[in-house]
C-alpha cells in the first residue's frame, strides 16, 4: 500500500476505530450531571468537548477538505451547559465521524500536498489530517481523565494477558 494511503486510511482507523469507541465507553450511561460538570469555570466539561470534537472535525474535514459548507459554531460548542444526554452526545459525534470517513473514502493520497483554507489559515491536507487525529486524541484522554474523576473507577480499556495488551473497547 502506498503510504499516503496507509495515512488517510489510518487516520480514519484512529478516529472511528480507536478514540470513538474509548468515548463512548467512558461516557455512555454517565448522568446529565457528570457529562456537564466543569471542575473550574475555566474548563470544560465532556459535554463541551464532544461538541468541539464534532464541531472540529467537521470544520477540518468534511468542510476544510471536503468542501462541505462550514456550518460550525465554535462558541456555541464552549458555552453549551446542558440539553444533550450522554446518548445524544455520542450520536452527534458519531454522526461526525462518520461525515469524515465519507471524505477520506473519496480523498486521493495526491491530495495530501494539495492546500486549503481552514479557519483562515492556509493550510495542507495532510497537516489538517495530522491536526485532527492528534486534536481528537488530546481530548479522548481529556474526556477520560473527567469521567474517572467523576466516577473513580477504572475504564478498564486493557487487559494484560500472557504478556499481551487486548483491547476492550
Amino acid at each position: 500500500m502506498e503510504i499516503g494511503q496507509a495515512f488517510i486510511d489510518r487516520s480514519g482507523d484512529y478516529l472511528k476505530g480507536d478514540y470513538l469507541p474509548k468515548i463512548r465507553h467512558a461516557i455512555e450511561g454517565l448522568p446529565p450531571e457528570d457529562i456537564w460538570w466543569r471542575p473550574n469555570p475555566t474548563c470544560n466539561s465532556i459535554g463541551n468537548l464532544v461538541l468541539h470534537l464534532a464541531g472540529n472535525i467537521g470544520q477540518w474535514v468534511v468542510s476544510g477538505i471536503g468542501g462541505s459548507e462550514d456550518v460550525r459554531n465554535r462558541d456555541g460548542e464552549f458555552q453549551a451547559d446542558g440539553g444533550y444526554s450522554a446518548s445524544e452526545l455520542l450520536d452527534h459525534l458519531e454522526e461526525a465521524v462518520e461525515a469524515v470517513g465519507g471524505v477520506l473514502s473519496r480523498l486521493s493520497p495526491g491530495e495530501l500536498a494539495e492546500s486549503r483554507v481552514i479557519q483562515g489559515m492556509d493550510v495542507k491536507v495532510l497537516d489538517a489530517l495530522y491536526h485532527v487525529v492528534e486534536h481528537f486524541s488530546t481530548h479522548t484522554g481529556q474526556i477520560i481523565y473527567l469521567t474517572k474523576l467523576r466516577t473513580g473507577k477504572d475504564l478498564g480499556f486493557w487487559e494484560i494477558k500472557d504478556g499481551k495488551a487486548i483491547p476492550r473497547w
